[in-house]
């Protein structure tokens, strides 16, 4: 039965091709629109001309070509796209299982056309293929756009991939079964039911693979959550420990000017009047900052410059902390405090002592709230897909949520928040409508 012969080679090596193009498109890309245009221009080449120049080989060499025509899917998606080799095997595993319904659903229909109009023009086939494929991907991207899968892909570890990749395989596995068929004697109605059943095969398989994919993307989100919540508890509980622990510093700091005062006025000898003048100097140069208004943020910078002088770091500020009034105070604390803690693991591994510079701006501009925190930097610092800065620590789990707190807390005034590395510099831009001085924030965390 001609009809049901199997799907030519050159579709099915254009559907892998377009699917590779697909997630290359919607996830950070290696190389520049040129150079990634050229590989996938080259990979289109390779791929129909492997596919194509083996589609009379026996029957036992089918399957170590479709294996060789993924491996070069898995290499254009680990070339192009600015991932982990985990990613690119999760990504290429999609890729293949949607190629596969796209260039069957599209086979099926040109066949029964076919075999009711005895035949199909050229353009009409075009037609088909393109309305076909376009559509199949089409509606895959669009769910992949739904599920903002790309913000989560950097998480993705090898248990992931091999999930993945063993449903496509199993779904690859039961749906071509028809291929393995139609080599066989077999004719009628049971070798065009397993036809039918090569879609359905491979429409099962999608399905499965991103109700998988869902179970994933939730697992991430509620870890995300978890360690943001832990992460706004940390830093206000850190705020309630400065607070007691600056309270303290400040009276033991009056205590000592009182002290020095009946000193003075007491001693005679140059010596014990050199070291008094001397005390009262470092007591002057120690003194943590001038009071910004917000009592919460004065704790909050208090501590941190106190934790950054002890590492040789000089931390410069300017701020209106009135400005701050209507925020709430887990709020404050989360936005400062992570900013600073990074921007302090930042220039800690600076081995030149006078370039841990970071600077603090908390002001007024144009009907905005302006929080501005740069720290210096020497090496150029990559950003993750949505602005976040690739996280440097072992652990990349378990880290790198500082920001994505921060622009939790942030939305929830309406405001927003950039990063950008230049000159030398990492800054935290966050800007937020001034009309919140006028209101209380009902979003605060309750702690």
């Amino acid at each position: 039965m001609e009809v049901y012969r199997d799907i030519p080679r050159f579709y099915t090596a254009f559907a892998e091709w377009a699917a590779c193009g697909m997630y290359i498109y919607l996830f950070p890309k290696r190389w520049g629109k040129g150079v990634t245009l050229l590989f996938c221009l080259a990979a289109l080449v390779i791929q129909e001309g492997l596919l194509v120049l083996t589609a009379d080989v026996p029957i036992y060499m089918w399957l170590p070509v479709m294996g060789l025509a993924v491996a070069m899917m898995y290499g254009l998606l680990a070339i192009c796209s600015n991932g982990s080799l985990a990613l690119a095997g999760y990504n290429c595993a999609k890729a293949f299982l949607a190629a596969e319904f796209a260039a069957s659903l599209e086979w099926q229909a040109e066949s029964l056309l076919g075999n009711t109009f005895g035949g199909l023009f050229p353009a009409v086939r075009l037609i088909l293929v393109a309305g076909i494929y376009g559509l199949v991907l089409g509606c895959i991207f669009r769910a992949e756009q739904k599920m903002q899968f790309y913000q989560y892909c950097h998480q993705i570890t090898g248990k992931e991939t091999i999930s993945v990749v063993c449903i496509a395989l199993l779904s690859f596995l039961f749906s071509n079964v028809s291929f393995l068929v139609a080599r066989s004697p077999l004719e009628g109605e049971l070798l065009e039911g397993i036809f039918y059943m090569r879609t359905l095969g491979d429409l099962c398989g999608l399905a499965a693979l991103y109700a998988f994919q869902t179970k994933v993307c939730e697992y991430i989100v509620e870890r995300e959550l978890a360690a943001v919540k832990s992460m706004y508890r940390k830093q206000y509980d850190q705020y309630r420990y400065y607070q007691s622990s600056m309270e303290m510093i400040h009276m033991k700091y009056h205590d000592l000017k009182h002290q020095i005062t009946g000193l003075r006025g007491e001693a005679d000898e140059e010596k014990r009047k050199q070291w008094l003048d001397k005390l009262e100097q470092e007591l002057d140069e120690n003194r943590l900052i001038e009071e910004t208004g917000n009592p919460v943020l004065d704790t909050m910078l208090a501590a941190k410059i106190f934790h950054a002088r002890k590492n040789k770091i000089r931390i410069t500020c300017v701020a209106d902390g009135k400005l701050l009034d209507s925020m709430h105070v887990a709020d404050i604390c989360t936005i400062f405090g992570n900013a600073l803690d990074n921007a302090i693991e930042s220039v800690i591994t600076l081995e030149d002592q006078k370039k841990r510079m970071i600077h603090v701006t908390l002001r007024e501009q144009k009907n905005f709230i302006l929080i501005n925190i740069a720290n210096y930097i020497e090496k150029e610092i990559g950003l993750n897909h949505g602005e976040f800065p690739k996280t440097t620590k072992k652990d990349r789990e378990n880290h790198g949520y500082g920001l994505k707190s921060i622009r939790q807390t942030i939305e929830k005034y309406h405001g927003t928040m950039s990063v950008q590395a230049k000159n030398n510099w990492f800054e935290l831009r966050i800007l937020i409508p001034e009309k919140n001085k006028e209101q209380t924030s009902k979003g605060g965390i309750r702690l």
